[in-house]
């Protein structure tokens, strides 16, 4: 009998995690892992005893038309990657993965070239965390050193999002 790989295996978790989700465009879960260890998990959704998109039947972001990536300060939700972290011990993320898999919630499919957005990457350095793993299709994912992400600042060159 084949296993599925560690990485996959970790990436079935954070899409189950996804379920959890409450946002109207994008459902993401997160999960950080340690030494093997599911650290802790988190799903996008509004801050605890708010009311979720999903249950005020909108999104401020969609209803204004703004593009994936762009004025988070609007949204409701705090992220599953911040939820996550929130979520764990700072001694457990040092050196941790976060997997993270991205569904739209229209039709079901993963997000493409999902990654952390700009908030969410400052989040995940001062975490101490390694690695981010995104899930790309079923089997596939990619890797992002955080090192990079200290290397190649995007906010020194004014992109946007992703």
């Amino acid at each position: 009998m084949e296993r599925v790989d560690k990485n996959n295996y970790y990436l079935d978790i954070a899409d189950t995690v996804t379920e959890r989700g409450t946002c109207l465009r994008r459902k993401f879960g997160a999960i950080i892992v340690k030494n093997d260890e599911i650290v802790s998990t988190g799903y996008a959704g509004a801050p605890r005893g708010r009311k979720n998109c999903s249950d005020l039947g909108f999104c401020m972001r969609e209803k204004l038309n703004i593009p994936r990536g762009e004025r988070y300060e609007l949204c409701r939700s705090v992220h599953a990657e911040a939820n996550c972290i929130i979520s764990a011990p700072r001694n457990e993320t040092i050196g941790a993965t976060l997997y993270l898999v991205g569904r739209d919630v229209k039709t079901g499919e993963l997000v493409k070239d999902a990654c952390c957005c700009a908030m969410c990457k400052r989040l995940v350095i001062n975490a101490g965390i390694e690695n981010v793993i995104v899930r790309n299709t079923k089997t596939e994912y990619t890797v992002y050193p955080v090192s990079d992400w200290i290397e190649n600042d995007e906010s020194l060159e004014g992109m946007l999002g992703y």
